[in-house]
């Protein structure tokens, strides 16, 4: 058995789930409309250039989890899914992810985006696990902060690191790993097979220099 590793946002999804989340609650009327829009879609472009101060970001994410119950939480994700991800979901996506399932690989996906967001894609999806973003709870409830290391950029490698441990049969040295951005490119660099996704540029460049696959599951 291998290790066949997923970013999921532009990559298995033709969205970012963390940020069409964001512009959800914007429709639900959960959120100021306008200044959190404005913010989710600079956020957004900082995480495509590079440069995105992760602990900003998630102080505004995670802040609409504290506010709202765990009922209302559930069925305004019942409607995202609908709504968001179902029609963004790849349908050469979830063929790769079938043909890593009957070779009988370990489907994993390593996202940057919070559990509470990507936990329901993942199921959806049909992974064997997630390594996420962990939103911390107390007595219960959200707190708004996290818990660990958050999976982005090299904590990605430092999260998957610390999985490995508890998976001994598994290893990167013969794992795949697919993403569309340059910020996975410290996972991408460890792994036996590197995939870029419908790549940015920066990661299109990379891929190049490095002689790695160049993948698209959007093309007819």
């Amino acid at each position: 058995m291998s290790l066949a590793i997923f970013d999921l946002d532009n990559t298995l999804l033709s969205c970012d789930s963390d940020h069409a989340w964001g512009e959800f609650l914007v429709e639900q009327g959960a959120v100021d409309g306008d200044a959190y829009r404005r913010a989710n879609d600079q956020f957004l472009a900082d995480y495509r250039a590079g440069r995105l101060d992760l602990m900003a970001y998630l102080s505004m994410a995670l802040k609409p989890l504290t506010e709202n119950s765990e009922e209302q939480l559930r069925a305004w994700h019942q409607q995202f899914m609908a709504c968001k991800i179902e029609p963004n979901v790849l349908p050469q996506g979830e063929e790769l992810l079938a043909w890593h399932r009957q070779r009988g690989d370990f489907l994993l996906i390593v996202t940057a985006t919070n559990r509470f967001v990507t936990g329901p894609i993942a199921e959806r999806l049909g992974v064997d696990d997630l390594i996420a973003v962990e939103p911390a709870r107390e007595n219960g409830a959200y707190t708004g902060q996290i818990t660990g290391v958050p999976s982005y950029r090299e904590g990605k490698v430092t999260r998957m690191e610390t999985w490995l441990e508890g998976h001994p049969t598994l290893t990167l040295d013969d794992a795949w790993f697919y993403s569309d951005s340059i910020n996975d490119r410290f996972l991408l660099e460890r792994v036996a097979n590197p995939v870029a996704v419908d790549p940015d540029d920066a990661l299109r460049q990379l891929a190049g220099d490095n002689g790695w696959r160049v993948l698209s599951l959007r093309e007819s």
